[in-house]
């Protein structure tokens, strides 16, 4: 061997190895994209979408665009960073967003709004645009699988995980080149926040979360498309997110099963307007509601002596809450969302409102959840539960689920999200959406962004 290749070899063996985050971006840029995950990816921007829309409809909603309509004058818009805050906390709102099972991360309303704004803002549409927002799913929930049960104990996955899917699809959508990327990353990275200690009061700082997870990834990838450096081993370091945050962290998950489909596609559709862990037991109490019915019988409160639900820890951790005072409370209650799934024929937005908290008092105060196998060992690979009902006739009916509706195991159909959207968008009373579904599906076949409503 000659003293040429013999010192390349050398410093070949010398070199350390590439970052976690690195080693992410390179694996993410390496993903084929086929036709099947553009028309993937066009459903799930047009379920986040629609979700921003429809935030506006609220209270909360309200706030932020009074905030963000507070500085701005004439035709200047605001800038990207701000205007991804907006649209993405509009997009948490009312708890109606997608959710990844594994790593607990709500990706679309960090990840398709600050997508969508830095889109729009340099005409990029079709493929490239649909492209980052698969590479921005697959880096915020990656993260996510990597950073253990104890870290979602009192840390907001989808605040701390967020801002590296904002800035990885922020990258796509600047041209960023690998060591940027892994900047921006590591800047994003270095901006991971959000406790889960509103749920306390039922404050609004769940939608602040998903705002700055978006903001912060758009300003790094932005800042390290001008040169700006970043921490390279933000998740592994001695002092990075891992260290600090996830005390039973698993970094082997972030790099796992490189071939495997995009996580956009093991990506879970809400059907109803609550927290995802009320969902399977939704779905099951829907099911004893219809039996009822087919042998013609209308499930109502007097029937009822009581309702046992089995569930995962996470879900207690998070929704065991018997007397909901507010909507947002109800939304993250499996006493009000059982009882609403069992008593009313649609768990929609108006069975979280005072008069159905008021009605369903009574049946609240019946169920009874608790932790039990095979959903506590199952999660969170699969979100399952089962409810049992006692009547006061002494019968039993038990209806179960290994996986909530909309799970990619039970997944919504094309007709299903459309419907889903439409309903979206009636509720922010947005003019003809028929037309804006159909330019957000056309992005597959390259199509442009729509026009968002005005304020936004």
């Amino acid at each position: 061997m000659s003293a040429n290749k013999t010192f390349t070899r050398v410093q070949e063996l010398t070199r350390p190895a590439p970052s976690l985050t690195r080693s992410l971006v390179s694996l993410i840029r390496s993903k084929p994209v086929t036709a099947a995950d553009l028309s993937a990816a066009a459903l799930f921007v047009l379920d986040a979408i629609t979700n921003t829309c429809a935030g506006q409809n609220s209270e909360p909603g309200q706030a932020l665009l009074a905030w963000s309509g507070s500085e701005s004058t004439g035709n200047i818009q605001p800038d990207t960073g701000k205007r991804a805050f907006l649209l993405s906390a509009l997009t948490h709102i009312l708890e109606t967003d997608d959710l990844h099972r594994g790593s607990v991360v709500h990706p679309g309303c960090v990840v398709v709004p600050p997508a969508w704004v830095l889109a729009a803002k340099h005409g990029i549409t079709g493929r490239a645009f649909l492209t980052s927002v698969l590479h921005g799913f697959e880096a915020t929930t990656r993260v996510g699988m990597a950073v253990g049960a104890e870290h979602y104990r009192i840390w907001h996955n989808t605040a701390t995980c967020g801002p590296f899917g904002s800035a990885m699809a922020a990258a796509a959508l600047l041209g960023l080149d690998d060591e940027q990327t892994t900047h921006a990353l590591g800047n994003a990275g270095s901006q991971a926040a959000g406790f889960w200690e509103f749920l306390e009061t039922g404050a609004m700082t769940k939608h602040l979360h998903a705002g700055h997870a978006a903001e912060a990834g758009v300003r790094a990838a932005e800042l390290a498309k001008h040169g700006f450096t970043g921490p390279p081993k933000i998740l592994e370091g001695d002092k990075g997110f891992f260290k600090a945050a996830c005390p039973d962290a698993n970094p082997s998950a972030v790099l796992a099963d490189a071939d495997a489909p995009w996580q956009l596609t093991n990506t879970s559709i809400k059907p109803w307007p609550s927290c995802r862990h009320t969902h399977p037991a939704i779905d099951a109490a829907q099911a004893i509601r219809a039996t009822l019915k087919t042998r013609g019988q209308t499930l109502s409160d007097d029937m009822i002596e009581a309702v046992d639900i089995g569930v995962y820890q996470a879900s207690i951790d998070v929704c065991d809450r018997v007397d909901p005072l507010t909507e947002y409370e109800a939304k993250f209650s499996l006493h009000h969302t059982v009882a609403a799934g069992l008593l009313c024929d649609q768990v929609d937005f108006a069975a979280f409102g005072e008069k159905a908290r008021a009605d369903l008092q009574s049946v609240r105060a019946k169920v009874c959840p608790s932790l039990q196998e095979p959903y506590a060992a199952a999660y969170p690979r699969a979100w399952g539960s089962s409810v049992t009902v006692t009547l006061k006739s002494g019968e039993t009916i038990e209806e179960t689920r290994t996986h909530a509706k909309g799970d990619p195991e039970a997944a919504l159909s094309r007709e299903e999200m459309i419907d889903k959207a439409t309903m979206l968008l009636n509720h922010a009373r947005l003019p003809e959406p028929v037309r804006f579904i159909d330019a957000v599906l056309a992005l597959a076949d390259g199509g442009e962004l729509p026009a968002l409503p005005d304020g936004l």
